[in-house]
């Protein structure tokens, strides 16, 4: 886990390039204060998580079509489906 130090915003102006270069190699999360109030964190970049999560999955047109066809109970549904044939 990457350590934090307090980083005032004197300190960000003066030495932004060695700041934002001691970051990306994770040396430490720099937490930009004003007057010693925490207002902004200079972190390593992560790339976003791109897995499609559970609640934002889209349906696919078959899978959909099937729930709409069980209505009620998973027993009703399933002896429906096999009195068809």
């Amino acid at each position: 886990m990457t350590s934090t130090r307090p980083v005032s915003i004197r300190e960000l102006h003066q030495r932004t390039g060695r700041l934002v270069r001691e970051a990306a190699v994770a040396v430490y999360a720099a937490v930009v204060t004003d007057r010693g109030r925490p207002v902004a964190t200079l972190a390593p970049y992560a790339e976003p998580d791109k897995r499609v999560r559970f609640r934002d999955r889209v349906l696919l047109p078959a899978f959909d079509a099937l729930t709409k066809r069980f209505v009620g109970d998973s027993g009703t549904g399933i002896r429906d489906d096999r009195d068809r044939f």
